[in-house]
């Protein structure tokens, strides 16, 4: 079954721990942001967005004609109800554009409270059917986000029995969680925090031991490989190689996870996911999948990679890593901050240290890294120096060709 969906190309949403990520997130070509206030959301972690901060964010994300989604994603008690009602009071002014909610009772609240509002449903509910997709449409959500457990012939199948007015979203790259649909009691078990009011401690990334009854002085580790255990981390999902099965599948828009991911990371994969879907989308028929892309993608933060579900069912491959920690190629050196055409000088906002006579890369909105030598750096005064070491510090320098403000250079 192919879908043509072509005349509406998937919405490309990407994730806003702070408004830092936000505006990297939207420079780099994102169709809207996800994100949280400071209350009610699963990332409880993140910096997150307070009340005036979110009128902020809504405002600047409207006027760059993008949308603004807001998580309140937690499943709330009883007793919490009271502080919920309140804070849809003071944040119902703000015009985001929609609420992605996990729980009936919050879906019933906003609707009694904020009737207009457009309702999506996380992937926390765990919707893996046309009929549980219908049932959630009907109580008046636009939009659900399929759980990640599913593959990409179901989802196909799902599309094909819901109306045309429910929305299909779907996570296309970021972490995994090894619970289903990232429903886990670990975290609240060992540290009291509970990964379901958006306070997991990520115990699935522990080592493991187990111990013989009689001899609990000697402890043994759950070994799969020579480096350890790995049962319960899951590799990263990444789809940048499948763009077009993507495209064709009928998803309304394509998730990237990472809240909790710096700035760097929510600019270069947005920027990946964009250039693919928008040469697709130019012309289908001579696509063309650039290597370049999944370069970029291997340059942030990350475990292993795999294409989660969409191809493998999790009985059959868990997807889980074999090899320890995170996978990190290249290091976010600075962001351009101003640049003068006519001297062709650059000023830079340093975020790890700058060493001249150096190479590094550029990455800008559209592009792919381009070679950047480090020379002749100034600092604010004009004075020449050899490094830039401190934290946020500025300074200046010629680059071999145009560059824009929010233009990222890296080792």
């Amino acid at each position: 079954m192919v879908i043509n969906f072509m005349n509406n190309i998937p919405e490309l949403l990407s994730p806003a721990g702070n408004f830092e990520k936000l505006r990297a997130a939207l420079l780099y070509g994102a169709d809207a942001v996800y994100l949280a206030g400071n209350m009610f959301g699963m990332r409880a972690a993140a910096a997150n967005f307070t009340d005036e901060e979110l009128y902020e964010a809504v405002a600047y994300t409207h006027a760059r004609h993008k949308k603004l989604y807001l998580t309140l994603n937690t499943m709330p008690h009883e007793y919490e109800y009271d502080a919920l009602k309140a804070y849809l009071g003071r944040i119902a002014g703000a015009g985001i554009d929609a609420f992605i909610v996990a729980d009936i009772g919050v879906l019933a609240t906003v609707k009694e409270l904020l009737p207009d509002m457009e309702i999506h449903i996380s992937t926390q509910t765990s919707c893996v059917s046309s009929a549980a997709a219908r049932a959630w449409h009907t109580l008046g959500a636009k939009r659900v986000v399929l759980a990640r457990e599913l593959t990409l012939e179901e989802i196909l199948r799902i599309r094909d029995q819901i109306p045309d007015t429910l929305e299909l979203e779907a996570f296309i790259h970021g972490s995994m969680c090894i619970s289903f649909s990232g429903r886990c009691l670990l975290s609240n078990h060992f540290t009291g925090r509970d990964g379901n009011r958006g306070m997991c401690a990520q115990p699935c990334r522990w080592n493991y031991t187990i111990s013989e009854e009689k001899r609990p002085e000697m402890p043994l580790p759950i070994e799969e490989t020579e480096h350890g255990t790995f049962i319960m981390s899951s590799k990263d999902m990444c789809m940048i190689e499948h763009i077009p099965e993507l495209m064709q599948s009928g998803i309304n828009s394509f998730k990237i996870e990472g809240r909790m991911k710096s700035a760097y990371y929510t600019a270069v994969v947005t920027n990946a996911y964009r250039m693919a879907m928008d040469r697709y989308a130019a012309a289908p028929a001579s696509y063309e999948y650039d290597p370049l892309w999944l370069r970029e993608l291997e340059s942030v933060s990350h475990r292993e990679y795999a294409t989660g579900y969409y191809f493998d069912r999790p009985m059959e491959n868990a997807q889980t890593v074999t090899q320890m920690g995170y996978l990190r190629e290249k290091a976010y050196l600075a962001v351009v901050d101003d640049y003068d055409p006519v001297t062709g000088i650059a000023q830079f906002i340093q975020r790890n240290k700058v060493v001249t006579n150096t190479y590094a890369e550029l990455i800008s909105p559209g592009h792919t890294g381009r070679a950047l030598p480090i020379h002749d750096m100034k600092n604010e005064v004009g004075e020449s120096i050899e490094t830039a070491p401190h934290p946020f510090m500025r300074f200046s320098m010629p680059t071999p060709f145009p560059v824009s403000k929010g233009d990222i250079l890296r080792a």
